[in-house]
């Protein structure tokens, strides 16, 4: 599903990633961890598109992503992956199912069917009855389950999230990342997760230790 190649990346005279080679298999958890500056957020970044490495190369389903410019990229950005991040960044004039909707949206998906789409992955998620409130009305983990909704909401190949349950106590922690077996079981999603929670990292399929902008194990 996504194989980078000796990806280097440095900001400045200050150098982040020195060489880093990972493959991730379809319907795999791979979870990230290592010590703040050990370059994982920059990883995650440059594997899901947001940033563009130096050097290397970067394929997701054989598609070669560094020879795409900056339209075509955010494109695939849009309809081929999906974010989740620690603080949710759901945007709050909008209720559950409008933020869900908003990648939909912009992949010029019919206002209908996104809508029903959005409905359909609340309520799987557990989110049936807070399709209509805003931000500011749910819990800190139903905001995060919105985020995870919306993330799925274009059928992504892969889903990246960084930190995403680092703004939870553990009782919901524990609960997204029950969610996230769920969701491979039911859709073979594939995930990459940089975090620093040893209970996710124990619940991933494998386990990527970074130090010093390498892979060491």
């Amino acid at each position: 599903m996504l194989k980078a190649k000796n990806i280097h990346k440095s900001y400045g005279q200050l150098q982040i990633l020195k060489g880093v080679d990972l493959e991730v298999e379809k319907g795999e958890i791979v979870t990230i961890v290592g010590a703040s500056g050990a370059g994982k957020s920059t990883l995650l970044n440059i594997l899901g598109t947001l940033d563009r490495p130096d050097s290397g190369q970067l394929f997701i389903n054989d598609r070669e992503l560094s020879k795409l410019n900056n339209t075509d990229l955010s494109d695939f950005r849009n309809r081929k992956i999906g974010f989740i991040f620690q603080f949710h960044h759901l945007l709050g004039e909008f209720d559950a199912i409008e933020n869900v909707c908003m990648p939909a949206f912009i992949a010029h998906t019919s206002k209908k069917e996104a809508e029903k789409r959005a409905t359909e992955l609340l309520e799987l998620l557990g989110l049936a009855d807070r399709l209509k409130h805003k931000p500011n009305e749910l819990s800190g983990g139903e905001q995060q389950r919105v985020a995870v909704a919306r993330a799925l909401i274009n059928n992504p190949w892969l889903i990246f999230a960084d930190e995403p349950s680092g703004n939870l106590d553990s009782a919901n922690a524990l609960e997204l990342h029950e969610l996230f077996i769920k969701l491979r079981k039911e859709f073979n999603q594939t995930f990459v997760i940089v975090t620093h929670n040893q209970e996710l990292a124990d619940l991933s399929d494998r386990t990527v230790f970074m130090k010093d902008g390498l892979i060491i194990h």
